[in-house]
């Protein structure tokens, strides 16, 4: 066994080395692939961007779902220094362009179906990006991906320092303008140090079907798992259907959801006799994840499930806690991970007392380096202590363990009160009838705002406003209580499954 020089980045030309035929890659659709043969692809990849004269910071567009090629234009970035820069698919032609005016890929990588948004990344790149398309055919100029594979020398890795930038991950989904966040290898390095502490084992298996251009996808198990050995199932959409059938199929051990995303996996005709005896346990994050979504799951499956919390300019893996703690911590995102500090100040930056709600904020070498070309974004981020602000409302109990109240831009006042929707939202996901549901503040003449309950309602039930309502009413404050109740066939979700509440704050 050869072992390769110490190159910061090169995860593939590592893994091949010390174990070149263990299975790292499921795509169901693409096949399956070892460690040898991903850093096989990701050389040749890379061979073919220098040869399209791309270098250290250069930046690498995809735009596709999950499938082996994004990875493999990940890894391929690691041996060149080039920084991956992966698209939001789902966005419009004209949002797409926007991104690639700000961040002017040098290169391409798309799928035909996706052909429109990516005419708009070429166009508004600048000077004429190298084009390669992933299937079908292509734009003007494009070559076929497995063709520029083919003929492309492998390259030899790029020495690279752990604060180069590995990728840019946007952020702002679901408020608003997305940022760019610049995620070093030093960043990725020492979150994968506290993932695997916490949560990994080398014979794991895990499916991701976050999309990859989102922490959630890329950087919560995926890489995490693949510099541990282990294996990584790809879903290109989310179908919990489908990801119930993998799980049988593949013996996933674990895999991480959105509160929403066990809701609907508890909804699906498929569920009661799913095998998921490979599971070691689930997580959840994003938001709290609902007592009750935990006992409706366990009393068919006996899961451990923990709770995670983390963004994408920290971590993602910040917080963590064992299904021990699920029911009696119920509603925490756990204590801070090993090589995480975490506090939560009041307005004036010091330091809260257990119990008291303040502002949540994160030190340490996990942080991001910052918004791509956004120098004011980025200071206002990080204060002068080199604390990370998160935007989220918190309190930590006298045991150490964290709980989100709610986010700043989501708490709204009622009559002098602050007001939570997270904590309307598990209050009312307690009633039988309830799937799904999304609090917002709406303007009101004589208390300035309350609340307005979006509900999805389960199959069959037929709950109405009235009775949501009188069952809040004996488990919440008058304040907190919504003053109206909007039933919906669907919450609009975004990309990692966290509802987008500016869409229903819209008239």
């Amino acid at each position: 066994m050869t072992v390769p020089a110490p190159v910061v980045g090169d995860w593939t030309g590592r893994a091949a080395a010390y174990w070149p035929g263990r299975l790292a890659l499921v795509d169901p659709e693409g096949g399956r692939f070892t460690y040898g043969e991903l850093d096989e692809r990701a050389a040749r990849l890379a061979g073919w961007l220098r040869g399209r004269g791309l270098g250290k910071g250069d930046r690498v567009g995809v735009l596709a779902r999950n499938r082996v090629e994004v990875l493999d234009a990940f890894f391929a970035c690691g041996k060149l220094g080039t920084v991956l820069v992966p698209y939001n698919w789902r966005l419009h032609p004209r949002e797409l362009g926007e991104l690639a005016a700000r961040t002017r890929p040098s290169a391409l990588l798309y799928e035909q179906e996706l052909a429109a948004g990516a005419a708009a990344v070429a166009a508004a790149a600048g000077p004429e990006p190298a084009l390669a398309h992933l299937d079908g055919e292509g734009l003007d100029g494009s070559r076929p991906y497995a063709d520029a594979l083919a003929a492309a020398p492998p390259a030899v890795p790029t020495e690279l320092d752990p604060e180069d930038v590995a990728c840019l991950l946007f952020t702002g989904g679901t408020t608003g303008v997305a940022k760019a966040a610049m995620v070093s290898y030093r960043m990725i390095a020492w979150n994968t140090l506290n993932t695997a502490v916490h949560e990994l084992q080398r014979d794991d298996v895990t499916i991701t079907h976050t999309p990859l251009f989102h922490t959630g996808g890329l950087l919560v198990y995926t890489v995490p798992l693949l510099v541990l050995g282990g294996t990584v199932v790809l879903m290109r959409a989310w179908d919990p259907d489908g990801m119930l059938d993998l799980v049988e199929r593949e013996r996933v051990t674990l895999f991480f959801c959105v509160p929403t995303q066990y809701q609907m996996l508890l909804a699906s005709e498929r569920f009661a006799r799913a095998d998921l005896s490979s599971l070691r346990f689930v997580t959840s994050g994003g938001a709290p994840l609902p007592v009750s979504v935990i006992e409706r799951w366990r009393a068919v499956h006996d899961t451990p499930f923990k709770q995670g919390f983390g963004m994408t300019e920290f971590g993602p893996g910040g917080f963590s806690m064992g299904p021990e703690h699920a029911v009696a911590k119920a509603g925490s995102i756990g204590r801070p991970n090993w090589f995480v500090s975490a506090a939560v100040v009041g307005g004036d930056g010091a330091p809260l007392a257990p119990g008291e709600v303040g502002e949540l904020v994160l030190k340490g070498p996990s942080m991001f380096s910052g918004y791509f070309e956004d120098p004011a974004a980025s200071a206002a981020a990080v204060d002068a202590a080199g604390w990370f602000h998160t935007g989220d409302l918190a309190y930590a109990d006298r045991d150490g363990f964290y709980f989100i109240v709610d986010r700043k831009k989501d708490m709204f006042v009622s009559g002098g009160e602050n007001v939570y929707p997270a904590e309307v939202e598990r209050a009312l996901c307690e009633h039988p009838a309830v799937l799904m549901c999304a609090v917002v503040g709406v303007p009101d003449e004589r208390w300035g705002e309350v609340g307005r309950a979006f509900v999805v309602r389960r199959d069959g039930a037929t709950a109405e406003e009235e009775e949501l309502l009188a069952f809040l009413r004996t488990r919440l404050a008058r304040y907190k209580q919504p003053r109206s109740v909007a039933f919906v066939p669907e919450l609009p979700i975004s990309p990692q499954g966290k509802v987008l509440k500016r869409l229903l704050r819209a008239p």
